[in-house]
């Protein structure tokens, strides 16, 4: 039960620049899944990037079918939402942040059941049809699943790459 207990102050104990070490963290040094170690500049760049990017998608200077321009920018969003969650969670695991991602995007997608005049104002705005969007629509999951797996198969990448210290240090 102990363990379990470590586990989960260790899964929740969200990163905080700088600290102090706490008696947790020994107990969190053997649970490698909680020690991730987002790199949140990197997170704030991919973030801008995708943002730059999705907007040129949307943007009439590419000219794509309207297929790969919908659920592109989906994917898009969805990615931007996993990296958001990844910039605010650095110690998280990467299977908690896709879930989250995943969880936010489906509610923000059945969030378009809903229409009340307020919402709908929010809803007409550029900025507001970006976030929120407009009208439910069940593919857009596939593309928001594509888009977090994007980042998950990203965060795998980076991580298996070598460090800097660990080359100096050979």
């Amino acid at each position: 039960m102990r363990t379990n207990l470590s586990a989960l102050i260790c899964l929740l104990t969200p990163f905080s620049e700088p600290r102090v070490p706490a008696a947790q963290d020994v107990e969190c040094a053997g649970n490698a899944a909680a020690l991730s170690k987002r790199n949140r500049l990197g997170h704030a760049l991919a973030m801008a990037m995708v943002v730059g990017l999705g907007l040129l998608w949307r943007s009439s200077w590419l000219e794509l079918a309207e297929t790969p321009i919908k659920y592109g920018g989906d994917a898009l969003w969805a990615l931007l939402v996993f990296l958001g969650l990844g910039f605010l969670f650095p110690r998280w695991p990467t299977r908690i942040i896709a879930l989250l991602a995943i969880t936010f995007s489906a509610l923000i997608e059945f969030s378009q059941l809903y229409h009340a005049p307020w919402i709908d104002s929010i809803r007409k705005t550029r900025f507001g049809a970006m976030v929120l969007g407009s009208v439910f629509n069940w593919p857009d999951f596939g593309a928001y699943a594509i888009g977090i797996a994007l980042g998950v198969f990203c965060e795998w990448l980076f991580s298996k790459r070598p460090s800097s210290r660990s080359n100096a240090a050979k």
